[in-house]
């Protein structure tokens, strides 16, 4: 997984076996999910957070051990946030990763989903660094692919002409949403490009985002049987 990085700076031995235990974890928690949030989605977002970070001047330490745990506390896979969160803490503490690393990466963890737009900022680099690398692994093909992957393992419907994209005012109302894949793109995916937090991190969000569009415009047309 991480050939890609071979050229930079090493982690200590110590943080190299932690990083190791981490992805070995994440594999064991999130092999069996059908719902885009699986180790292969876990795998990309380390990538690339480690892809911004060397652009940023981000800690990848940091990036990538948040970026491998993130999704086992997820509400999505944990059945609710809190006893995911408590799941990465235990987890943090078995393996005696320092208390200011542990502590930085549940902060990141705790506040990186989008929660229908209404989380707080980011207040770290590492932070801004691996939000920004899940967010994109949300939008462009794998997006796409992800979104309706999503939202049939949901049983939402593809498209329902009828029903207007929602704005949530809370992360459990959005949580709460039944809303079909297609109005996921607006209410949540077309809004990921200007909320990236890092220049790299911009750039490499437009095309993703012209993409999207680009598919959008296609349904479209096949919905309507102009093409």
């Amino acid at each position: 997984m991480r050939s890609e990085e071979s050229m930079e700076p090493m982690e200590t031995p110590e943080q190299q076996a932690i990083l190791s235990e981490a992805e070995a974890f994440a594999r064991e928690q999130l092999s069996r999910d059908a719902s885009g949030h699986d180790w292969w989605h876990i795998q990309r977002v380390v990538t690339l957070a480690r892809r911004i970070a060397r652009e940023e001047g981000a800690d990848a330490y940091i990036c990538e051990l948040a970026a491998l745990l993130h999704d086992v506390a997820d509400y999505k896979i944990a059945g609710d946030e809190e006893t995911g969160l408590r799941t990465v803490r235990d987890w943090l503490s078995a393996h005696q990763v320092e208390d200011a690393i542990s502590e930085q990466v549940m902060e990141i963890i705790s506040t990186m989903s989008f929660g229908g737009g209404n989380r707080p900022p980011m207040r770290t680099l590492e932070g801004r660094v691996v939000q920004d690398a899940d967010r994109l692994d949300a939008i462009g093909a794998i997006g796409i692919a992800r979104a309706f992957a999503f939202g049939g393992s949901r049983g939402r419907a593809l498209y329902d002409p009828g029903e207007a994209p929602a704005s949530y005012t809370s992360a459990e109302a959005y949580h709460q949403s039944g809303s079909s894949t297609i109005n996921h793109f607006h209410e949540k995916l077309l809004l990921l490009k200007d909320r990236m937090n890092t220049p790299y991190a911009r750039t490499l969000a437009e095309a993703r985002h012209q993409y999207m569009l680009a598919f959008l415009e296609e349904f479209t047309a096949e919905w309507n049987g102009e093409r």
